[in-house]
């Protein structure tokens, strides 16, 4: 079996997802003039949808907001040697979470503690969803692969149950809660430019995108700049060795899952707090598995993350302004281009790295 190519830092984290990037749009672009279109008319149109305007920009960064917390949550699994892929329903179980807490007490608590409350919520949630297959790797030998995936259906389930049962607004024929309070309601990013005397158009873009930010720098931190860090990547690198040096695998295990449930159920206030107002039912909407790929092509790293869920938002919503644009383009053409991208830049991003370890050494040689 061939071992993965050993490449700088700099170049695996930064140019060999450009480089895989560039072939997936290259691909795509091939199959895009297979079907009868101009493959730069449809990228200069995509780029235009996605950053051309303040709306646009803004719809791109709010998707992205959902991405970084989903994203982030595979990375910090993947580093204490878990592969998690329940961020779906530690997201359901977040925006749960979040939703109860803003039910309970939105109408007699003020912004400044209600929404705080519901943050807390929504990671209490999502931590307690994911420490369980945490808790059956450690100690039962449950891999979290087969675990988490059946939690992602019994969250969807007792989501479903308790908005037709318990949760759903009397007289409303659709299953979702009644409206929060206003104090339970996050602020837009134009509401809080427009405090500054700043216009910025009404979009679902809110203040949780500084939740996210905050959340990648803390992750960065967390990982690479303290000792419970190093002890989770020591524990994911080499469980053994990390035993032999006192480090405790089996807490380290259920810590990494229950931080990345956390991470996962803040998804929970991007959507039910700073959008709908009120507790549906499929407000993820795929983002825990789109996560699984922003998080490989961000190479797991919180940075390379961010660039990742950029992307991954700039081809949601430029794809969508696509099949406005372009008659005949549909959204399937979209996941089309999603698809190739996460092939090269995720499943074969490591094709590219022999071109470009030969391309490094010639020019240390030639140097």
């Amino acid at each position: 079996m061939s071992q993965p190519i050993e490449l700088p830092r700099w170049a695996d984290v930064v140019l060999l997802p450009l480089i895989n990037l560039a072939i997936a749009l290259l691909v795509a672009g091939l199959v895009v003039k297979l079907v009868g279109f101009q493959p730069l008319q449809v990228l200069a149109l995509l780029l235009k949808g996605a950053f051309g305007s303040k709306a646009g920009l803004s719809y791109t960064a709010y998707y992205a907001t959902t991405f970084v917390f989903t994203g982030l949550a595979v990375a910090v699994a993947f580093h204490g040697g878990l592969f998690n892929i329940g961020g779906e329903g530690q997201a359901m179980m977040g925006g749960l979470g979040a939703g109860l807490a803003a039910l309970a007490w939105s109408a007699q608590w003020p912004a400044w503690a209600m929404l705080p409350a519901m943050v807390l919520a929504a990671t209490l949630f999502g931590t307690v969803w994911a420490a369980v297959p945490g808790a059956l790797q450690a100690w039962r030998g449950s891999h979290t692969v087969i675990t988490t995936i059946m939690f992602n259906f019994i969250a969807s389930a007792l989501l479903g149950y308790l908005l037709v049962n318990t949760l759903k607004e009397p007289g409303n024929m659709t299953p979702e809660s009644r409206a929060f309070a206003d104090s339970a309601r996050m602020p837009g990013v134009n509401e809080a430019l427009a405090w500054f005397g700043i216009e910025w158009p009404k979009t679902p873009l809110n203040l949780t995108v500084l939740l996210a930010i905050g959340a990648a720098a803390a992750v960065y931190f967390a990982l690479w700049k303290s000792r419970p860090g190093y002890a989770v990547r020591a524990v994911g690198f080499a469980p053994e060795a990390a035993r032999y040096a006192g480090m405790q695998p089996r807490r380290l295990v259920v810590g990494s899952m229950a931080a990345s449930g956390a991470l996962a159920g803040l998804v929970g206030i991007n959507e039910i707090a700073g959008v709908h107002g009120r507790l549906i039912g499929d407000f993820v909407a795929g983002a825990g598995f789109a996560g699984i790929a922003v998080s490989l092509i961000g190479r797991n790293h919180p940075l390379g993350i961010v660039f990742a869920s950029l992307l991954f938002g700039a081809l949601y919503q430029g794809g969508a302004e696509l099949s406005f644009e372009i008659s005949g383009f549909s959204r399937e053409m979209v996941f089309m281009l999603q698809g190739l991208i996460v092939l090269f830049a995720g499943a074969m991003a490591q094709v590219a790295a022999p071109w470009v370890a030969r391309a490094l050494a010639l020019g240390r040689r030639d140097g």
